[in-house]
């Protein structure tokens, strides 16, 4: 039985400290405009997209940006 590996960093630390850094820090830390600004680019689709509720279109583009700041 082969064992597995690590590959790669630890997505689920990098989340937390990420997320920890923006509560404490607020807008100082580097990730909040980037998130907020997917939040309010999704929220606008959401507005206009007539599948996509407001509340999902913002959850999804924050969720999206947020994603993006942690891969790097």
């Amino acid at each position: 039985m082969s064992t597995p590996q690590d590959d790669g960093p630890d997505w689920i630390d990098d989340t937390k400290a990420e997320l920890s850094g923006m509560a404490k820090e607020g807008m100082k830390h580097p990730s909040t405009k980037p998130v907020l600004t997917g939040a309010a680019i999704g929220a606008v689709a959401g507005a206009i997209l007539p599948v996509i509720s407001l509340p999902l279109g913002l959850a999804a583009g924050a969720g999206i940006a947020f994603y993006n700041r942690i891969k790097k």
